[in-house]
């Protein structure tokens, strides 16, 4: 397997690529609720969720869809020394147990970083997709800080002709 590492300098806005898919469980709901402390009925309680919530069944939690959704293999992978700076996420859409779901990426701005020369910041539209159906059920938008490509190694050979000619 090839890995290819991708600086700062290699990514540019428009660029777009999808992450792998997931389908999610109901251990992964059940987990992720005792995890967070989430236990609201809509996430854990049948009777509830089928009689009295917008979508008739139980529904994964929204920060769940949004970890899953950033823990799937993607091009982001290979950004080299990548810090996540920030995020932001809408739900659009109900995630349930058996739904498969990948997200979509969209650089839609490079820029220096104004506090290290060394890096780049990096902002990424991002939409996480039930795969089954093409619906978005969750948009928003990542950030990420991302090493530039290092400056090639002054040679031995480069450095006595320059300090030769100097003299």
């Amino acid at each position: 397997m090839t890995i290819v590492i991708q600086y700062f300098d290699d990514i540019h806005e428009g660029d777009s690529f999808a992450s792998a898919r997931r389908t999610v469980t109901d251990a992964d709901i059940l987990a992720f609720a005792g995890v967070s402390g989430d236990f609201h009925a809509p996430h854990v309680d049948d009777v509830y969720a089928s009689q009295e919530s917008l979508f008739g069944r139980r529904v994964a939690h929204g920060l769940l869809t949004v970890a899953i959704g950033n823990g799937l293999r993607s091009d982001l992978d290979d950004w080299d020394d990548v810090v996540y700076a920030g995020l932001s996420r809408r739900f659009v859409g109900p995630v349930f147990a058996g739904d498969t779901i990948h997200t979509n990426y969209t650089v839609t701005e490079t820029r220096p970083s104004s506090s290290r020369s060394d890096r780049g910041v990096v902002t990424v539209g991002v939409t996480i997709v039930n795969s089954q159906t093409g619906d978005s059920v969750a948009t928003g938008e990542d950030t990420y800080l991302v090493r530039r490509r290092p400056s090639s190694p002054v040679t031995t050979e480069s450095a006595r002709s320059t300090s030769s000619g100097s003299e």
